[in-house]
């Protein structure tokens, strides 16, 4: 048993020297190494021109993803890495960004509110080229996406830009309203110095005959008193007279 062990371990010691000193310098011998340069950052050309003047080759693979502002033939890296020494001849893999952009397809904006469409936009890479405001009345109309100029469900690439049609509320316009001043029982010009007074102007005058009323009084006005109304209103009197 202890011989068995005894050969074996021999002939690993014998394999390994043979392999150090006869097999390895026969496959590298100092002298034929070729010293792989740094070529990451480079055009792919240039770089595979350095990878020739030293001897070696160079083969193109393309990032799992595609990186924005980074040119299509940039290389982002290398393997094996710079300052490695290899075997005259050996290829070198050059890791380039993607060719393509990648596609996206277009989300239905509609009822959505502008910072959560936004954020989506952002997320895709797709720019927001303007916002168009379109006076809506319905508050659940207010701040959200009406209108897109990409259709839904379209295919474009990232970088690609889209326009917004978004609600905004209309400005409801207040207007104020002063109660309509009682001129009943005045005279003619006390009630029209009144009426302009508040606001209102006077409107036609009626004449209503009464042997009993005194003469020249309010006895009725349109709008009746205390009706709210706007500044400007017209109000309409009706007068005594003692002329049949």
């Amino acid at each position: 048993m202890k011989k068995t062990a005894f050969v074996v371990l021999l002939f690993l010691v014998v394999a390994y020297v043979v392999t150090d000193r006869f097999l390895m310098p026969s496959y590298t011998r100092q002298g034929d190494s070729a010293q792989v340069p740094d070529v990451s950052g480079k055009n792919f050309d240039d770089a595979l021109r350095l990878l020739r003047a030293s001897g070696l080759s160079g083969k193109k693979e393309y990032n799992i993803s595609y990186l924005k502002n980074v040119e299509p033939d940039r290389v982002l890296s290398q393997r094996p890495a710079s300052g490695t020494a290899v075997k005259p001849g050996r290829t070198v893999y050059l890791v380039v960004n993607k060719r393509e952009k990648p596609e996206i397809t277009v989300p239905d904006f509609y009822g959505k509110p502008l910072d959560e469409v936004r954020e989506t936009l952002q997320r895709f890479e797709v720019g927001l080229r303007d916002v168009e405001e379109q006076e809506v009345f319905d508050p659940g109309e207010d701040g959200k996406v009406l209108g897109q100029s990409i259709s839904p469900n379209s295919i474009v690439f990232s970088g690609a830009s889209i326009s917004l049609v978004v609600g905004k509320m209309a400005e409801m316009e207040v207007v104020s309203k002063e109660p309509v001043p009682d001129v009943l029982g005045m005279s003619l010009s006390q009630a029209r110095s009144l009426i302009v007074e508040r606001g209102f102007n006077t409107g036609n005058v009626y004449y209503e005959y009464s042997a009993l009323l005194v003469p020249n009084t309010v006895i009725s006005q349109k709008p009746a008193v205390n009706t709210l109304a706007e500044a400007g209103q017209v109000v309409d009197l009706t007068v005594v007279t003692d002329q049949e």
